[in-house]
């Protein structure tokens, strides 16, 4: 059944059977970046035994003088992986996963492939897969460097749908015990444990149905709450480098086989999973702001003019934050806001103010570490209102991609592991 969409069933690579699941999946590459004593944890632990853990190179190693070699080593244990048999192949398959993360609560998700002609992560996109937070170009040369000469991609990448009466993908666990289970087990370092499904032909046209029935234009509206723009159907979650690498690294393949037809070449797609935004276990959270080594006086003087701050709620006002200097506490109302969002808002006065001040910028998790760090002389903390998840999908299609880190979704420990691949040659 053809219903026209940008996620479809793709040849999927599973660990075979008697592979150890448990030293096999391991955390998104870009979490604990700052931490290397996790990832040395996680080697320890992996030792000899086949892991997704020597298909990666966590960005924590990025910037690292033997990241040349990591890479050529990356390349070589994929190719002996994939002929040593380390690997099923589902063909044109889907699956349906269950992952019970930290705090036990259960999120659903459909792994399949994204058709990257109909995704472009720049602001101002139209395209039915869209960023939802600026992508920042510098972070995709090094991300490149992995890709290019790789057999196969390990996905991170969730990408959101906007089903609040979970039509798509929560259907399917009424009949998930029919379905043939092929991989459960627990995950290393606080990750919870995941299930995973292959979807059967009709599980898959249903699903797909389901999909393309959220995308019809009335429905569309209706949820969205605006009329006259184009559709946006998936809206990134987590993994938006990882997923704009892919795409930079198909256009480059085009750029450099002018008239050759590309259009069935593997790297075309990128493999992902999709969850729906109103699932329960996914929760929002605020990334706040820092900034250090600058003049924090005439950095909130510039800021009251620009955006009509008031310690006093205004009429109308719905943006507000708290200001932490090494005076206290203060809480502030927006009175001209530059972005339907408060974080938006703050992060446009912050990148102009500190493209002509001294200063720079941190982007903090907790609220007691950044009140912590920011009661120092010279620094200034910003404690912003988590985004509400419905805003999600109207402020995308409003503004465009979002300001960088204007929301976290979850816990680090909860972000995807790596468990399946496919071939990108």
């Amino acid at each position: 059944m053809n219903h026209n969409l940008p996620f479809l069933p793709a040849d999927i690579l599973i660990p075979k059977k008697g592979i150890n699941m448990n030293k096999w999946s391991v955390v998104a590459c870009d979490q604990f970046t700052s931490d290397p004593a996790y990832w040395e944890d996680v080697s320890r632990i992996v030792g000899d035994e086949p892991s997704s853990l020597r298909l990666i190179l966590p960005e924590v190693y990025l910037d690292d003088p033997k990241s040349e070699a990591m890479i050529k080593s990356i390349r070589e244990n994929m190719e002996k992986y994939v002929n040593d048999g380390i690997f099923r192949e589902l063909t044109s398959s889907m699956i349906y996963t269950e992952r019970t993360d930290s705090t036990g609560k259960l999120r659903c998700g459909v792994i399949g492939a994204v058709d990257l002609e109909q995704y472009d992560f720049r602001k101002g996109s139209t395209s039915p897969i869209r960023a939802t937070e600026a992508t920042v170009a510098e972070r995709i040369p090094p991300r490149i460097r992995i890709r290019e000469g790789a057999l196969l991609e390990l996905p991170h990448i969730m990408i959101l749908i906007d089903d609040p009466e979970k039509t798509v993908i929560e259907k399917i666990s009424s009949h998930k015990d029919s379905l043939e289970l092929l991989y459960d087990t627990d995950l290393m370092k606080n990750g919870g444990r995941i299930t995973g499904r292959l979807m059967d032909r009709k599980t898959i046209d249903d699903t797909l149905s389901a999909l393309a029935a959220l995308g019809e234009k009335d429905s569309f509206e209706k949820r969205s709450g605006v009329s006259n723009v184009p559709l946006l159907l998936f809206a990134m979650g987590d993994g938006n480098h990882s997923l704009a690498t892919a795409k930079e690294y198909y256009e480059r393949l085009k750029r450099e086989n002018p008239g050759k037809d590309l259009s069935s070449h593997p790297a075309r797609y990128a493999l992902c999973e999709i969850v729906n935004l109103h699932s329960d276990a996914l929760e929002f959270e605020a990334i706040h702001r820092i900034v250090t080594d600058t003049d924090t006086g005439k950095l909130l003087s510039e800021m009251t003019a620009a955006l009509s701050l008031s310690e006093t709620p205004l009429s109308g006002c719905t943006q507000h934050f708290d200001l932490v200097t090494d005076s206290g506490t203060v809480t502030y109302y927006i009175g001209k806001p530059s972005s339907d969002l408060t974080v938006g808002s703050v992060q446009n006065f912050l990148d102009g103010f500190l493209s002509e001040n001294c200063g720079k910028t941190d982007y903090i998790h907790g609220k007691e570490s950044l009140i912590r760090l920011a009661q120092r002389e010279g620094a200034a903390g910003f404690i912003l209102p988590a985004m509400k998840k419905e805003e999600l999908f109207p402020a995308v299609i409003r503004d465009g991609a979002l300001p960088r880190k204007t929301f976290s979704m979850g816990h680090a420990e909860d972000k995807r592991y790596y468990l399946e691949a496919r071939r990108i040659k």
